[in-house]
């Protein structure tokens, strides 16, 4: 009898742990200083897009405090959505030739802060990189040989046509990197 009561009790609470109403809490986030859309869809395994669409954005730009919706439905579609945008057996991005070069947010008159604003200074371990964005939109999940999955978030005034400057922290690692010509795939 008593392992019948603690079994009742204990699913009881897990069904109020797991129940919708703190998973609604879930579905919205609080804009902080130094937030960027790339930052937040990352932390919440969501596009750019989609924040934009669910919160109906023209423009990447967010407010402190600003009350942004996270998911259009719950957090448990949101996931599965992201992965079918790519079905294995289709081609769900493009593939560009680009000249590939690499820029630290350590130089001289550097702010680290992107064109999209991602800070690079307090972000370190970002993958970022700057694009020419006739070429390659802002915002593109771009993935690059032997740099790995980046965002697409800076431009430069070097950067122009098939080019793109990848972010490295470190100066003498990016300067190992080079100039090379790589074949990029840009998702769609």
């Amino acid at each position: 009898m008593k392992k019948l009561v603690i079994y009742l009790v204990t699913a009881v609470f897990l069904s109020f742990g797991f129940s919708n109403v703190t998973s609604a809490a879930g579905n919205t986030y609080t804009v902080k200083k130094g937030d960027t859309l790339w930052a937040i869809s990352k932390k919440h395994n969501v596009s750019v897009q989609q924040i934009k669409s669910w919160n109906k954005l023209t423009s990447d730009t967010i407010k402190i405090n600003q009350k942004l919706k996270i998911t259009g439905a719950s957090a448990k579609t949101a996931a599965p959505k992201k992965k079918a945008v790519k079905p294995a057996s289709t081609k769900a991005y493009k593939e560009i030739k680009v000249k590939a070069t690499a820029y630290t947010a350590s130089c001289k008159g550097c702010s680290g802060i992107t064109y999209t604003g991602i800070n690079l200074k307090k972000n370190p371990n970002a993958k970022v990189i700057s694009v020419d964005p006739k070429v390659i939109p802002l915002g593109s999940k771009v993935y690059v040989p032997g740099y790995g999955e980046a965002i697409a978030g800076d431009k430069g005034s070097a950067v122009r046509g098939n080019k793109i400057d990848v972010f490295i922290p470190n100066k003498t690692r990016a300067l190992q990197w080079g100039s090379k010509t790589v074949t990029i795939k840009v998702y769609k």
